[in-house]
């Protein structure tokens, strides 16, 4: 006498992620219709003395953080994470990165070139840049939801210490932020810019 034996599996459902949500305040909650908080403008000099602004972002997708050259904690993790990306899309010229100093009065152009040179930052994917103090704290605040500290107190006397990458759209808007000194959350991500590059 045969036996014939059914198994029955459920199979998961898994849905495949095709958009990105938008983030419009420091809540970061996830809103997927209406794009409504774009990139504020900003103008500051990068590594090699030149003038940065929105227009060098204008049609690409970045990846904006803060940090400062002197750090001995969690900057050189991002910075190494940074570089990790870089080397992931050296030769992709819609993806770029953006380094802001919290510490503008210390990380001249100079110690920024030094600090680039050192950590083999490519001049036309990645900008290190600093400038007029107050605008840098505002776009990081205001601009990026970068300042978690200033979120919860709103002590603008607070210096500024951030793990976050943000991940910025070619339209300027705020698709997503990461933990840069975890890569899990670096190869997250990645796994976001393919999904924003292939949305239409």
């Amino acid at each position: 006498m045969a036996m014939i034996l059914f198994a029955c599996k459920k199979e998961k459902q898994v849905q495949a992620v095709t958009k990105l949500p938008y983030f419009n305040s420091a809540a970061f909650t996830p809103e997927w219709e209406v794009p409504k908080h774009k990139i504020p403008p900003f103008s500051f000099t990068n590594q090699n003395g030149l003038q940065v602004t929105n227009d060098t972002y204008k049609g690409k997708i970045y990846i904006a953080d803060f940090f400062f050259t002197s750090c001995p904690g969690i900057c050189p993790k991002l910075t190494k994470n940074m570089g990790k990306i870089q080397e992931a899309y050296k030769n992709d010229p819609d993806i770029m990165l953006l380094s802001h100093t919290v510490m503008p009065w210390r990380d001249s152009v100079p110690l920024l070139k030094a600090y680039a040179e050192k950590n083999k930052v490519l001049d036309a994917k990645w900008h290190l840049v600093t400038g007029d103090k107050d605008a840098l704290y505002s776009i990081a605040r205001t601009g990026y939801f970068a300042d978690e500290d200033f979120t919860k107190t709103q002590d603008a006397s607070n210096f500024i210490h951030t793990e976050n990458f943000v991940l910025v759209d070619k339209a300027g808007y705020i698709r997503g932020v990461y933990n840069g000194t975890i890569e899990i959350d670096v190869l997250r991500l990645q796994r976001h810019i393919k999904i924003l590059k292939e949305e239409i």
